[in-house]
């Protein structure tokens, strides 16, 4: 597969990197760990180097996956993890005071993350989300010291604001920013993509499927189960699913005319948009990793892109991202 940099940190990855949430996390019944294991390596095999995991995805199991999945070629890859969230010692979320990025713990969780991954330095480390308590700078410091530690290569940021941004860059380079971003959720746009690109900073985008409905593959009739959070989303409501199939019809036109899938033309599209965009998509399924990985090979003209930026623009997407109980703190 291609690589691509992050921005100008010289970190290079996989065109397509592979979210790791969903292994065994949030979207149902977890599948069986040891053929999500050899999932992980059979993404390496195909070329896959960069790996997108979080403390709280689980909690703690989703890491220590990813790190047996890929101690036997740690050499080769390259892995994300996140700091941001309370966990108490049940191994559940603590939502009541969900957020919490203190210099102190950020270095505890580090430590606790290097342990279950299996290795002894994570290449790129994300504040998960902004914990307005605590003043990035501080964040970004307390990550410095990581990083002079040896125990941390490079610095990111998911899901921030633009001054944000600038504000952490200044006290220790971003390498990356991650946030939410496709053709059905678009606000990168407003302003963070044009700050990224003058900071030299690389963008990774999480749900780069729309949580599976950019494949084409779900309808008003789809549900889920309690355990899926999709279940809360007001985006996956049934009145949101039939409305929004306006862009599958989009992305279908495109994807018979180029002999792709949806999710190809969707893949495609966003590695289109920037040389140092990253799309993580993830899946438990090996037809599915292999499908995503042949977006990299579809080729988008100058006009395809116009065709379905422009359409896309025209539809309204009906749903938000988050219901209000998940709007403030979470950690998708």
């Amino acid at each position: 597969m291609n690589k691509r940099q992050l921005g100008k940190s010289g970190l290079e990855v996989s065109a397509l990197g592979f979210g790791c949430m969903g292994l065994n996390s949030s979207y149902g019944r977890a599948p069986d760990r040891q053929a999500m294991i050899g999932l992980v390596r059979q993404a390496v095999e195909r070329g896959v180097t960069f790996f997108d995991t979080a403390e709280v995805y689980g909690p703690w199991t989703n890491e220590e996956l990813v790190g047996e999945a890929l101690a036997p070629v740690r050499d080769r890859v390259v892995i994300a993890t996140k700091f941001g969230f309370d966990v108490d010692a049940s191994g559940k979320e603590n939502r009541g005071a969900a957020l919490n990025s203190r210099p102190e713990h950020i270095k505890q969780v580090a430590d606790a993350s290097l342990k279950r991954l299996r290795t002894d330095r994570i290449d790129l480390l994300y504040q998960h989300r902004v914990d307005p308590n605590v003043p990035i700078e501080d964040v970004a410091g307390a990550v410095k010291d990581l990083v002079k530690a040896g125990k941390v290569r490079h610095f990111g940021l998911s899901e921030p604001g633009i001054q944000t941004i600038r504000r952490a860059h200044a006290v220790l380079p971003v390498t990356a920013v991650q946030s939410e971003y496709s053709l059905w959720t678009r606000n990168p746009e407003q302003g963070v993509l044009s700050v990224l690109e003058e900071l030299g900073i690389g963008f990774v985008p999480f749900s780069p499927l729309g949580r599976g409905f950019l494949t084409g593959k779900m309808g008003a009739d789809t549900t889920f189960e309690k355990s899926d959070f999709r279940s809360a989303l007001p985006r996956f409501a049934p009145e949101a699913l039939a409305a929004n199939q306006a862009l599958i019809d989009l992305l279908g036109k495109i994807a018979a005319a180029k002999n792709a899938t949806i999710a190809q033309i969707a893949l495609a599209w966003l590695l289109a948009q920037k040389p140092w965009i990253v799309p993580i998509p993830g899946t438990t399924k090996l037809n599915r990793l292999e499908e995503n990985l042949g977006a990299a090979d579809v080729r988008l003209s100058a006009a395809d892109l116009r065709e379905i930026t422009d359409a896309a623009a025209k539809i309204e997407i009906v749903g938000a991202r988050y219901s209000p109980a998940l709007e403030e703190v979470t950690g998708r």
